[in-house]
């Protein structure tokens, strides 16, 4: 058996870390088990879903690294949900009901003044044909509800019916379907919930594990019934922790809160996204992954806490520093080419201040101080700046290496007497214009005795 998971959003929104922890899950769990990846778009709701938020969801898992064996769409298979939803009716799986919801809600409200859970009554399976003919005529529609198999004989006699799974990440779980409400699957306009669907899709996509968040895990003792009453086997689930924002909010693709695509803009690599979504809340220590095979090493689902995890956006800035300093020039290149920072010196340069630097785009504004110098020296005192023109004065000859800044300090200490940051302090200032940044040794001999004397203040 293949090991096949999916993916399975609404394009109805741009996707945030939440879902992306969901899809790396997935995405990991198939890659340790040599297994596929669905990505499935679960657009039944034609009136929210867009073309333009799936080919975003695409890209955005593109750039995560996340690159799917299969693409399915459930739009395009309304006939196949129609063949199964007439099937279960002839079978007596799913009933008509026309309640309106002020109705359901005034039957709740009784329930609970009576003490007693607040579920469906199943008062739909007493009508009689004519009683649902006299409610057609009103103009009524019906909606369909699947009858659960929670009683022996009579369904107005429900008894404890306990639906169990091995959770990959919480380990056993127990739903009682008496103590559930039968699932409307099918609305009064005849367009259908998640529910149907979703099962149909995973049985016909020979979907093998579920992974998804905790919010669905009543929903899975549904669904298992609802596997089994279409004959066949219910994958494996596993419900990880949620993550809310730094106030303990969730996240919403609607409102647009931590979403990959701003994430993306901001200058955070993918690797320090996917290593914050996959690891906070789990037993392993967050750390910046260098590849997904990396992440993937580290990763057990069973590992996941049990709480929600609160993501801070800050931890990604921590990560995506370890990132860049640890950066091969290799895998910085194009990039940095497409800044402008490109020829002889770019790969020394990106030695030289990618440990300094908390987006990649950051090296835009080294490339420029090194090109063509510090935009002002405006904090150089008239005393720093002379110590600087007879500091200048002293430069060796080239070539300039890295050894280069030592001989040319050691010089100018012997000269003026200065040392520690009296001496090192205003000449950064006066080579690049910051208090703080690369290794000037590292700097020197990118900016050459040419370039070094034209920063004489």
């Amino acid at each position: 058996m293949t090991v096949t998971v999916r993916f399975a959003p609404s394009p109805t929104g741009r996707i945030h870390i939440g879902n992306a922890r969901t899809a790396l899950f997935n995405w990991l769990f198939a890659m340790k088990n040599g297994g596929r990846f669905v990505q499935r778009f679960d657009d039944t709701d034609i009136a929210r879903s867009k073309q333009e938020y799936a080919d975003a969801i695409l890209y955005d898992l593109h750039w995560l690294g996340i690159f799917p064996d299969a693409t399915e769409i459930q739009s395009r298979r309304f006939g196949r949900y129609d063949e199964v939803t007439e099937w279960m009716k002839a079978a007596g799986l799913l009933y008509a009901c026309y309640e309106t919801q002020e109705e359901l809600e005034l039957r709740r409200k009784i329930r609970l003044s009576r003490k007693l859970p607040p579920v469906y009554g199943r008062e739909a399976l007493k009508l009689t044909p004519e009683e649902r003919e006299a409610l057609e005529a009103e103009g009524r529609k019906p909606h369909w509800r699947f009858l659960l198999p929670n009683f022996k004989h009579d369904p107005f006699d429900t008894e404890r019916t306990e639906i169990h799974w091995n959770d990959l990440v919480r380990g056993e779980e127990t739903v009682d379907l008496a103590s559930l409400s039968d699932p409307v699957l099918v609305r009064e306009d005849g367009t259908y919930l998640y529910t149907l669907p979703s099962v149909v899709d995973d049985i016909d996509m020979g979907i093998t594990h579920i992974i998804r968040g905790d919010d669905h895990v009543t929903n899975t003792g549904v669904q298992i019934a609802l596997f089994r009453a279409l004959g066949a086997e219910a994958p494996i689930f596993g419900h990880h922790n949620m993550l809310t924002t730094s106030g303990g909010e969730g996240l919403s693709k609607r409102t647009g809160a931590l979403s990959i695509s701003g994430l993306r803009e901001s200058g955070i690599e993918p690797m320090a996204v996917a290593s914050l979504a996959v690891l906070i809340g789990s037993s392993e220590n967050v750390a910046a992954m260098p590849s997904m095979s990396e992440l993937a090493s580290h990763f057990d689902p069973a590992a996941t806490s049990k709480s929600a995890s609160k993501f801070d956006p800050d931890e990604l800035i921590v990560l995506n520093r370890t990132l860049l300093h640890k950066m091969p020039f290799e895998q910085a290149q194009d990039r940095l080419s497409a800044l402008g920072v490109s020829g002889d010196q770019a790969e020394a340069f990106w030695l030289a201040v990618r440990g300094n630097l908390d987006k990649l785009a950051d090296a835009a504004g080294w490339w420029r101080i090194v090109r063509q110098g510090p935009e002002q020296t405006d904090e150089l005192s008239e005393q720093d700046a002379e110590f600087v023109r007879e500091a200048l004065e002293l430069l060796p000859e080239e070539p300039w290496d890295r050894e280069t800044w030592k001989s040319w300090t050691n010089a100018v200490k012997e000269a003026t007497g200065r040392k520690g940051k009296a001496l090192f302090m205003p000449l950064r200032l006066a080579l690049t214009g910051l208090a703080s940044g690369p290794e000037l040794a590292d700097l020197l001999p990118l900016l050459g005795r040419e370039g070094t004397l034209a920063r004489r203040p």
